[in-house]
């Protein structure tokens, strides 16, 4: 019998991945907040561990100041850890003026590769209006790539949110519900990928083989990704 591949664990045991979704709003009772503690569930569902981080509960300097400002503040220190010990994030952002939010680029300004390089990312952009959030979200895109990471290739716009989005977070439009739930799953999912064992093994057998144009290796995909 062939070895089984590791997976993530389901929720209740010992987690293998762990994600973070970062909402970009400073706002009390955030829509934002709201779309990614939902697609934090869809991870959760796909059996790993999540976190919402609220930036609110961090006092962050503005970037660009004094040198060593930074360092020197403890909630970036704390926001940095948070963010550096998962291998997964979800970005969440309100639309401000066609673009995504200050709040979320200042804390983004605070990070860097070490937290970022590497890792997936999945990215959900939320509006008060009928347009929805491309323009930010493409903005966001932009981030990843000059951060080294991996933006997943769905990702969930969601307009006039403040038709769908009750007080306690529920979301009426299961649809839109469903897409966001699917960001996390994603994110889970190709955070597998890129960190399991055999995918690293494959890419490691890949790099020592010869140049072989009529042969190849042989990739046995686990079946919860095929």
């Amino acid at each position: 019998m062939p070895e089984q591949p590791e997976r993530p664990q389901q929720q209740g045991g010992n987690k293998d991945i762990h994600i973070v979704g970062i909402g970009g709003s400073l706002r009390e009772g955030s829509y934002t907040r709201m779309a990614v503690a939902v697609a934090l569930q869809g991870a959760t569902d796909a059996g790993a561990s999540a976190r919402l981080i609220d930036l609110r509960d961090y006092d962050l300097p503005f970037c660009g100041g004094k040198v060593g400002e930074l360092e020197r503040s403890e909630d970036v220190l704390r926001l940095r850890r948070e963010v550096g010990q998962a291998q997964g994030i979800i970005l969440g952002t309100p639309v401000y003026h066609g673009s995504f939010s200050g709040a979320l680029k200042n804390a983004l300004d605070a990070m860097g590769f070490d937290e970022f390089e590497g890792k997936i990312v999945g990215l959900l952009g939320v509006s008060g209006g009928a347009l929805g959030a491309a323009d930010a979200l493409t903005g966001l895109q932009v981030v990843c790539r000059a951060l080294h990471a991996w933006a997943v290739p769905t990702q969930v716009s969601v307009p006039e949110a403040w038709k769908l989005f009750e007080p306690d977070g529920h979301i009426t439009d299961p649809g839109v519900e469903g897409r966001l739930k699917d960001i996390g799953r994603q994110v889970v999912r190709f955070a597998y990928l890129h960190t399991s064992r055999r995918a690293l093994e494959f890419l490691r057998e890949w790099e020592e083989a010869p140049a072989n144009p009529g042969g190849g290796i042989r990739v046995e995909l686990p079946a919860e990704i095929q």
